[in-house]
């Protein structure tokens, strides 16, 4: 629910100009307005899910943002849309991510990267289901019933999560340990090295989902003549497939080599990212749908393995009572870069050349991925925090 809810405004983008009058860069704005108020909103919604119930959060995150998606349906042109869509939506799913991603890491750490990665796809789901629903609720109903529909889902739903979640183990505070104040956090984690090069990388990536899944429908609507059902659901679907197929396998890889080999999970981050740049360019290089599908599937594949390792990794390197504020902090990092996408992309097309700037994507996985190569020599085999039993300093050979 959390990622089809942000892939509805992407799809009915082309439906939400033509009723309200929406420019290629006006459209950009509303995007990467989301994407900063999640940024600006992270860094506290990790604090908290360090100090309150995680369970809690988790909950009340749900029904503020699915609330939010129902009122977007009102919205009547850039002001409201700011205001309600990329406002206090965002706010909505910012709470979400670093309790959910701390809530699971914590009850799971020789299985660590496969819980986490069994959790990152059913984003891939809701991307693919998100994507398809909302442009057929678009084409039939109008844009206004997309969200009107998963919003009203969204509230069911944070009902029947909080029956479940009551009951869960972990209602109270994971970390009952006394915290320290946010800013003596905040300098023991820019002193590991490894944490803060996986958030510039995590940023690249996000840089390039967000373009992607910003951009990719409108492309494949006005390059291809796909309807828009069409066009959202096959701007997903290849990818987020061959995602789910690179995450799992990246996931059960990464536990099973991690145990003997610690840097393994940093070691293929980076060498997906580099295996991604050739699906990039070709994802908007050419004028072959059936290439264009094939390049998607492939820059999948390698985001999954990327995705798979992205919160284990940091929890190699961050002491476990920080691992929400940490988790926090890097997402934000991330869609901070991120947020430049959509308007950068708009700008492009706006110019005529959606098409290179797609392709001009690869350039993200280069710097990322040779990055977290050097980070996993250089850096971690100093900052590698052993995981079995208490945690204290190893050296990760």
């Amino acid at each position: 629910m959390n990622q089809a809810d942000r892939q509805i405004f992407n799809v009915v983008l082309p439906l939400i100009k033509a009723d309200l009058g929406l420019t290629d860069v006006q459209a950009g704005i509303i995007g990467s307005t989301f994407v900063v108020t999640m940024a600006l909103v992270l860094p506290i919604a990790g604090v908290l899910g360090d100090r309150h119930p995680r369970s809690i959060i988790i909950v009340l995150s749900l029904a503020a943002w699915s609330v939010a998606t129902v009122l977007s349906g009102f919205a009547t042109g850039i002001v409201s849309f700011i205001a309600i869509r990329s406002i206090a939506t965002a706010v909505g799913e910012a709470l979400y991510v670093p309790a959910a991603v701390s809530f699971i890491g914590e009850h799971h750490t020789k299985s660590r990267s496969l819980a986490l990665a069994i959790h990152q796809s059913a984003l891939y789901v809701g991307t693919i289901g998100g994507g398809f629903m909302a442009g057929w609720l678009g084409t039939l109903y109008g844009w206004k019933a997309a969200f009107f529909v998963f919003g009203g889902l969204g509230v069911f739903l944070s009902a029947a999560m909080y029956f479940r979640m009551k009951r869960s183990h972990s209602v109270r505070a994971v970390v009952a340990e006394e915290q320290p104040p946010v800013k003596e956090v905040v300098k023991t984690l820019v002193k590991i090295k490894t944490a803060v090069t996986f958030s510039l990388v995590l940023g690249l990536g996000t840089f390039v989902s967000i373009g992607y899944l910003s951009w990719m429908p409108t492309y494949l609507h006005e390059n291809f003549n796909l309807t828009l059902a069409n066009a959202g659901f096959f701007s997903v679907f290849y990818n987020q497939i061959f995602a789910f197929v690179g995450v799992m396998l990246g996931g059960k890889f990464s536990d099973t080599f991690a145990k003997k080999y610690p840097r393994f999970r940093l070691n293929l981050a980076g060498c997906a990212l580099l295996l991604g740049i050739p699906s990039l360019y070709f994802m908007g290089a050419s004028d072959s749908l059936t290439v264009v599908y094939v390049a998607l599937g492939g820059f999948g594949f390698c985001r999954g393995l990327f995705d798979s390792n992205i919160y284990a990794s940091l929890f190699d390197v961050v002491p476990r009572r920080f691992h929400s504020t940490a988790a926090g902090l890097m997402v934000a990092f991330s869609f901070i870069i991120g947020s430049l996408a959509p308007i950068i992309l708009g700008a492009l097309k706006q110019g005529g050349d959606l098409g290179a700037g797609l392709s001009g994507l690869a350039w993200a996985y280069l710097v990322g991925g040779s990055a977290l190569l050097f980070a996993a020599y250089r850096f971690f085999p100093r900052e590698y925090i052993k995981q079995d039993g208490p945690a204290q300093q190893v050296r990760a050979h």
